[in-house]
């Protein structure tokens, strides 16, 4: 079976798809608190599945890291309106100390192609 990086990088690729399941790597964004930082992040993932030739609607798994659960609600209220009803993936959300505290949410998205 064939592989496809996407977005390569000297540390990582951005994703990679395998057979018919593409893997997004952890995606930030900078900006003024948790909802626009998930926004950020959301767009990333749609051109990154763009890329791979997919969509949010594919989504088979998520796992959510928020620099400060005390967020959950706000980080919520972008996902909610992000993700197509009828399609939403298994999710986990858990917090975590990010690369830098200028995040404050980190996605990682599986999906199938």
């Amino acid at each position: 079976m064939s592989i496809k990086r996407i977005e390569i990088g000297p540390r990582m690729s951005q994703a990679v798809v395998h057979g018919s399941v593409v893997y997004v790597a952890g995606q930030v964004a900078l900006g003024d608190g948790v909802a626009a930082q998930t926004k950020g992040v959301l767009d990333q993932i749609d051109a990154l599945l763009a890329a791979a030739g997919t969509d949010k609607t594919k989504i088979l798994a998520a796992t959510i890291y928020l620099a400060d659960i005390a967020t959950f609600g706000e980080m919520n209220a972008v996902w909610d309106g992000w993700v197509p009803a009828g399609h939403t993936p298994a999710r986990a959300t858990v917090e975590a100390a990010l690369a830098t505290p200028d995040y404050l949410v980190e996605i990682v998205v599986t999906a199938a192609v």
